[in-house]
């Protein structure tokens, strides 16, 4: 696994689901051939995944042992993760679909007026399932020097020249970049893009200049030496990234930004279920 901390992480969801296990394995779940679904908004279907799918594709292989049941992860990108989202909201509440989503879903509200669905009225929260810091990503070929007082000094002469990638418009991605140009009075041009998979490839292939993405969803890029971590937007240094300083560490008080992801439910499932 990408961390050591999701074994950890994924064994405490296990168990906060045990009853879900039961409840399943006592029949009262539908005979079906139907496999489950794990509706995943915030993947994109070419290599390699964003965070969600860190956290989701281990917890869908273990669940699928507890519930002795086939589950199917169905990705669906787009307007940060609220497509979806939209499509899980259609969904029988039958106990055969599920969102995985994260903290995008609280955020989304507040920058799209006419969602579709209502994440508190059509769903029904089942378990935080990770939480994860930012980290500052570059790609090694797009600054002189790749340390984040070099950066914030190239990026200050020349005002306008570089550009981010994000998840989408409101995504915790796109966020975390305003608050860091924000805070350092910088000008950087902002690229949605509809998911981590896609906004990391361009970054790597040179079509960005850098991201501020979660942990889990960069990490693959960081060990392969493809994109540079330059700071975790954390208290303390990484376990799995010992050598990457926090911000704090370089002078960047209160840049301290994490993104969790979650289980819900359609409303509507019957508790057996969960």
């Amino acid at each position: 696994m990408m961390f050591k901390i999701l074994r950890n992480i994924l064994l405490f969801v296990l168990a906060s689901l045990l009853s879900w296990s039961v409840a399943a394995q006592g029949s009262s779940w539908p005979a079906s051939n139907k496999p489950i679904t794990f509706i995943n908004p915030f993947l994109n279907p070419f290599p390699p995944g964003g965070a969600v799918d860190a956290f989701g594709r281990p917890l869908a292989k273990q669940l699928s042992i507890q519930l002795n049941d086939s589950i199917v992860v169905d990705n669906r990108g787009g307007a940060g993760g609220t497509l979806g989202a939209a499509a899980a909201a259609k969904m029988a509440p039958d106990g055969y679909t599920w969102l995985l989503g994260a903290v995008h879903h609280s955020i989304a509200p507040s920058m799209y007026a006419n969602l579709p669905y209502d994440i508190t009225k059509d769903f029904e929260p089942i378990a935080i399932i990770g939480s994860v810091p930012h980290v500052i990503v570059v790609n090694p070929n797009k600054f002189p020097k790749n340390d984040l007082k070099s950066i914030i000094e190239e990026i200050r002469k020349n005002p306008g020249k570089y550009n981010y990638a994000s998840t989408g418009n409101g995504t915790s991605q796109h966020l975390t970049g305003e608050l860091f140009k924000m805070q350092n009075k910088l000008f950087i041009t902002h690229i949605p893009y509809r998911g981590t998979g896609p906004a990391l490839q361009d970054v790597v292939a040179g079509q960005v200049d850098m991201m501020f993405d979660t942990l889990a969803g960069a990490a693959p890029f960081i060990k392969s030496g493809q994109l540079v971590a330059v700071a975790v937007a954390s208290s303390k240094r990484s376990e799995a990234f010992p050598n990457v300083p926090t911000a704090q560490e370089l002078g960047i008080n209160n840049f301290i930004v994490s993104s969790w992801y979650a289980m819900w439910a359609i409303k509507g499932t019957p508790k057996r279920h969960y």
